[in-house]
């Protein structure tokens, strides 16, 4: 299975081992899915790592660390274009993504949920559970 983690779940992950976004983290770590990303989604994941808010918990020196062990390790994909769009035309490049390279979509953005209906996309929990069956 092949999955394209919303920059939501790398962020949350790192920012609590505890919770469902580390545990699908761990879970791609270990082999039990391909993670795919591509240069909009490692250009976004870095930007919002370097935010002040987040850098008083994820220090530059360990966001660097995850960006350049992501880049090695998942799937590194071109842009694509999205046939269907969100509320919210900046989440557009993880569908265009998750399209062009016929993956899942794993977020706790709403505007991405929202379309649960129509694309494969979950929560962290859902993916979880989905790996489990």
């Amino acid at each position: 299975m092949r999955a394209v983690l919303d920059p939501n779940i790398y962020v949350s992950g790192l920012l609590s081992p505890a919770g469902a976004p580390a545990s699908v983290l761990r879970a791609w770590r270990d082999g039990r899915f391909e993670a795919v990303v591509s240069p909009s989604l490692l250009s976004e994941l870095e930007r919002v790592l370097a935010y002040p808010k987040l850098r008083k918990r994820i220090a530059r020196e360990q966001a660097a660390a995850f960006l350049a062990y992501l880049e090695a390790n998942a799937e590194v994909a071109p842009d694509g274009s999205a046939t269907v769009r969100t509320a919210d035309a900046d989440d557009d490049y993880l569908i265009g993504l998750a399209q062009h390279t016929r993956a899942a979509i794993v977020s706790g953005d709403r505007h991405l949920l929202d379309l649960a209906d129509r694309l494969p996309i979950f929560t962290a929990r859902d993916w979880l559970e989905r790996l489990d069956r």
